[in-house]
């Protein structure tokens, strides 16, 4: 160890690992420390950045919170998150985007055709289609869990103004796979920026903004668990997300309806659907485990 060098320093810290290392662990240590090391060589890092480095580390740890973990934004804003997205979302399917920072569980039942919009403010959208797997088949027992902004671009666990679980809601899907319910248009919104997060967004000259979106859990048996969000085709930010979570095929249309004679069958609250109001067809593909 007395003649550890910056050639021979990654494999001593490997040789430190004890022979029973789970053998992931020691190759997820031997490529995330070898890069590390890496970097540190490559760009000829500083004592004052890596101080800076170790300074945005410890103020994410003394700012996150239950309600806000400045570890997962980081992970956002940087790519990782989506990109882990992308390395493990099969070929196939509905792809997977970012969890987020404001899930929470225990969101309460909504009933097919429910209204989950209830008194939030803004135009009615009624939020349609069909869980089915890669052959077009419908999947029996699918169940979501939706979350979205109210169209103040706050969540329920931002905003002490909105109710607990507001816009928030688990649904279980028809035996033909289908799903209805009826929400308001969620706003586009800014990822904290307060935090070491915001101070690395400035300091880069990037916004903070997020497109709109409806967020998705949805689960059945003998399908891979799809956690996703769905955005419209006319955001201002759809090509300039934070986070990059934004998809092709996770685009949807909101089409703008006039009059209630359209209003599809099955919905709940007719008379509380906003005129005008729009619709949104989307349907999720499943994969099997």
């Amino acid at each position: 160890m007395r003649t550890v060098t910056q050639d021979t320093i990654t494999q001593a810290f490997l040789d430190y690992c004890g022979p029973d290392t789970d053998p992931r662990l020691r190759f997820l240590l031997e490529k995330l420390v070898g890069h590390i090391h890496d970097f540190a060589m490559e760009t000829d890092l500083t004592h004052d950045e890596w101080r800076k480095g170790i300074e945005i580390l410890t103020k994410a740890g003394e700012i996150s919170t239950p309600e806000r973990n400045e570890f997962v934004l980081l992970s956002d804003v940087l790519g990782l998150s989506s990109l882990v997205d992308m390395v493990n979302s099969p070929p196939k399917g509905t792809p997977s985007s970012v969890l987020g920072p404001f899930h929470i569980l225990g969101a309460p039942d909504l009933p097919f055709g429910g209204n989950l919009k209830g008194d939030n403010d803004g135009a009615s959208v009624i939020v349609s289609g069909i869980v089915q797997d890669l052959d077009g088949s419908p999947i029996k027992n699918a169940e979501l869990e939706i979350w979205q902004t109210a169209d103040n671009g706050l969540y329920s666990n931002q905003d002490p103004e909105q109710p607990e679980y507001n816009l928030r809601a688990h649904m279980a899907a028809g035996d033909d796979g289908r799903y209805m319910f009826t929400t308001v248009r969620p706003a586009p919104y800014t990822v904290p920026d307060d935090g070491p997060v915001g101070e690395l967004l400035h300091a880069t000259g990037r916004h903070p903004w997020r497109p709109s979106h409806l967020h998705f859990i949805i689960t059945a048996p003998g399908y891979r668990t799809l956690v996703t969000e769905v955005f419209p085709n006319d955001d201002p930010y759809l090509d300039e997300d934070a986070v990059f979570g934004v998809r092709e095929q996770l685009v949807m249309v909101y089409e703008e309806q006039r009059g209630k004679r359209g209003i599809p069958s099955g919905l709940l609250d007719p008379d509380d659907v906003t005129d005008p109001y729009y619709t949104v067809d989307f349907d999720f593909v499943l994969i099997q485990e």
